[in-house]
């Protein structure tokens, strides 16, 4: 796969918070592909713009590094921890810091590609009245892009397929 690196800076997100503050911020994605890995990651920070002045300010920073080793037959192992800062908390009550881990595979059901994963983290500092631990199970349909001869080679494939079940005249 080779090493790509992408860094798409002050990339604007917009959100809207509980029922009434929207709220602006930059994104930073970095991402390479050595060998068998993935390594990365994504950090933004997000504050309130407008809304409601009864509802607290917005200030929250995201953060998550994503490390991927690919194995045989489409299977992985991965590390995506999602480290987040509320900056309006007291101290005790900013950080939710999460470790942790787990597998997934690149499959496909029917014709379509899709990405199955499965990962449970403990969260080594979180707010008070926040659990301790969480868990992620993920469907993502894959849309890649092909050749002419990998569109060539499936369409061959898929009629290959058609004729064999084709009931037989006799």
């Amino acid at each position: 796969m080779g090493s790509r690196v992408g860094l798409p800076i002050a990339h604007s997100h917009k959100h809207v918070f509980g029922a009434g503050k929207a709220g602006n911020g930059p994104s930073v994605v970095l991402l390479t592909q050595p060998g068998h890995w993935t390594l990365g990651i994504l950090a933004n920070n997000v504050w309130s713009v407008a809304g409601s002045g009864s509802r607290p300010d917005v200030n929250q920073f995201l953060f998550q590094y994503f490390i991927n080793y690919n194995l045989k037959k489409g299977w992985h192992v991965t590390w995506q921890p999602t480290l987040t800062a509320n900056w309006e908390a007291t101290n005790g009550n900013r950080w939710t810091v999460p470790f942790g881990g787990g597998v997934g595979r690149i499959m496909k059901i029917g014709y379509q590609p899709v990405s199955l994963t499965a990962q449970f983290y403990g969260n080594a500092v979180h707010p008070q009245g926040t659990p301790a631990w969480g868990m992620r199970l993920q469907i993502a349909f894959l849309f890649p892009k092909l050749t002419k001869e990998q569109q060539e080679m499936l369409l061959e494939k898929k009629l290959k397929q058609m004729e064999q079940q084709q009931p037989q005249k006799n």
